[in-house]
């Protein structure tokens, strides 16, 4: 019977990541025959290879492929039990790794974040908005503890908790046409350069919730990775975008940007903080979820306030 250890999978990950034994080895601090043996006793006691060699490369077989499925699920776990087990040791409560799948949001998280530090000093915050498997594989994956996204998923394991409310609205530039509109149609748009992220239209709220169903296309599609860019390039006239009012109003001292309701009834939108069912529990977890609602809580009745006054 073969033993599996976790080498084993720090091999397969390193020759996937790596694209040969020689830098895998090199990756790992390993010689390249210390490597090579190690490999030659998994296959001898699997009964099998791991991987099709092809002169310098190597293809995984069957089998490789998935045991480099096992690697990708079972080594960031343990890393992760050994950094909060190394924190334990320190006197340390963790780090709260936050997954961002929502471009815009990050102004947003920094809000939280700063009052949840000072609350909770024992606990570290790290914020990543690149993942090796997207959002949801990141959480399965333990790449992340939180997801910040406008898009939950129904997902065995997993729930996901509405902390903001807030409206997706057409951004505009100075003598746009559209600028003094109540509201936008689709078609309005026909005509237009439209700005987004780089984020694929079907996950694009402007383009399945508004164009899309009305069959409009704009004349021209762009994409821009920041937020500030993208707001100059709107405030100069090269297009116009789909973005958070609250986002658009923050910023109205710096761009002259406008933002028009899309369609007579608006688009709503909502934050949500996704987290594995499992880790529900866990205090300052918890903490931030809810420090996160209570301050959109806070923030609307001040802004029902101001309203009525």
């Amino acid at each position: 019977m073969a033993v599996l250890e976790r080498i084993h999978l720090e091999i397969v990950h390193a020759v996937d990541q790596r694209g040969s034994l020689t830098a895998a080895a090199e990756s790992l601090h390993l010689t390249q025959s210390a490597l090579s043996h190690a490999v030659r006793k998994l296959e001898d006691q699997l009964g099998l290879a791991v991987w099709h060699r092809e002169g310098r490369s190597l293809r995984p077989t069957q089998a490789g492929a998935y045991l480099l499925s096992v690697a990708n699920r079972l080594l960031p776990q343990l890393e992760r039990a050994e950094a909060q087990l190394g924190q334990f040791a320190r006197g340390e409560r963790g780090t709260l790794r936050i997954g961002m799948e929502c471009h815009p949001c990050y102004a947003w998280l920094l809000k939280i974040v700063s009052p949840y530090l000072a609350a909770w000093p024992a606990v570290d915050v790290d914020v990543k908005q690149k993942f090796q498997f997207g959002g949801i594989g990141a959480l399965f994956a333990y790449e992340i503890d939180l997801l910040v996204t406008p898009d939950p998923f129904d997902a065995a394991g997993l729930s996901f908790e509405p902390v903001f409310d807030y409206e997706q609205v057409l951004v505009v530039g100075p003598g746009h046409p559209l600028r003094q509109a109540a509201y936008v149609r689709p078609g309005q748009l026909a005509d237009e350069t439209l700005i987004t992220y780089p984020v694929e239209t079907d996950r694009l709220d402007i383009y399945t919730r508004f164009l899309t169903p009305a069959g409009v296309s704009p004349r021209r599609h762009k994409t821009i990775e920041t937020t500030d860019i993208m707001l100059q390039m709107v405030a100069g006239g090269r297009g116009v975008a789909a973005l958070p009012r609250w986002l658009v109003e923050a910023q109205a001292d710096t761009f002259d940007v406008a933002a028009v309701k899309l369609g007579r009834r608006g688009m709503a939108k909502q934050i949500f903080l996704g987290f594995r069912d499992a880790d529900a529990d866990i205090d300052y977890l918890r903490a931030f979820v809810d420090l996160a609602r209570s301050r959109a809580t806070h923030s609307a009745r001040r802004n029902d306030r101001a309203g009525g006054a």
